[in-house]
C-alpha cells in the first residue's frame, strides 16, 4: 500500500513540474538600455492551455540583467486551484556576431489541487539560450532544468480513508524534476516583441517522458523607457 501511494505521489508532483512554456523570452538586440520595464502575456500548451503575465526590470549595468517574476495559471473552472509564481532572473553572459548566450535563474512556488490532494511546492529551474539575434528578429535554442525540490502534502478524505496510514506533511521526491529542450524564435517592432517557443521535455532519470512530452508558447512583450 505505501508503494502504490508513492508512487501516485511522484506522478502528482510530475504534474506540477510539467508547465514549461510559460517563461518570459528577451530579444536582446532588440533591449536598448532605456528600456527600464518589459510587460509581458503568453499563451502556452502544455498538458493543457495555460495564461501568464509576466514583469522584468533592467539593472544598470555594463552587460544586460533583468529582475524578473511570472505567474501562470491553466485554465479550468478554479484557475486558482493550480498556479505558478516564478522569480529570478537572467543575464546576457556574451556576445560574438550576433550570435548570443544568456543564462536564466528563477525561484518556484506552484500549488496543485485534484481531488485527492492539495500539493504546494518550491523548486528552481535554470535555463541557458544560445542564438542569432538580429534589431529585428532572432533563432535560439534552449536547454533547462526544472527541479522540485520539497513539496507538501494535504490529502482529502477519500484518500485517507482508503489510505490510513498516509500523513499529511513535507515530501521530498528524488524523482521531482524534468529536462527540457527546444528553440524560440521572433521579431520585433518599435517597442513590441511577438515569440513563439517550442520544445520537447523528459525527466532526470532520461528513461520516461510526461504523458505529453511537448510544449508550445506564444507571448508577446511590450518595453517601456524611464
Amino acid at each position: 500500500m505505501k508503494s502504490r501511494y508513492k508512487i501516485i505521489a511522484l506522478l502528482a508532483v510530475a504534474s506540477i513540474i510539467s508547465c514549461k512554456g510559460n517563461a518570459q523570452v528577451i530579444l536582446w538586440n532588440s533591449l536598448k538600455k532605456e528600456y527600464k520595464h518589459i510587460l509581458n502575456t503568453n499563451l502556452a500548451w502544455d498538458y493543457g492551455i495555460n495564461y501568464g503575465v509576466g514583469y522584468a526590470y533592467q539593472l544598470k549595468f555594463k552587460c544586460p540583467i533583468l529582475l524578473d517574476v511570472e505567474f501562470s495559471v491553466p485554465s479550468g473552472k478554479n484557475l486558482l486551484d493550480d498556479y505558478k509564481t516564478k522569480m529570478g532572473g537572467q543575464v546576457k553572459l556574451h556576445e560574438y556576431q550576433n550570435f548570443i548566450l544568456a543564462i536564466k535563474i528563477q525561484g518556484i512556488f506552484r500549488r496543485y489541487e485534484n481531488p485527492s490532494v492539495r500539493i504546494i511546492n518550491f523548486g528552481s529551474e535554470m535555463s541557458t539560450t544560445f542564438g542569432y539575434y538580429k534589431p529585428t528578429w532572432f533563432l535560439a535554442s534552449e536547454i533547462g532544468f526544472d527541479k522540485a525540490i520539497v513539496s507538501y502534502f494535504k490529502h482529502s478524505k477519500l484518500i485517507k480513508d482508503n489510505f490510513p496510514n498516509i500523513r499529511d506533511g513535507w515530501y521530498e521526491p528524488s524523482t521531482g524534476g524534468n529536462f527540457y529542450y527546444g528553440f524560440q524564435t521572433g521579431f520585433t517592432f518599435k517597442k513590441h516583441d511577438i515569440y513563439l517557443k517550442i520544445g520537447k521535455i523528459v525527466t532526470q532519470d532520461f528513461k520516461t517522458t510526461p504523458l505529453i512530452p511537448y510544449y508550445t508558447q506564444v507571448g508577446y512583450n511590450i518595453k517601456i523607457g524611464k
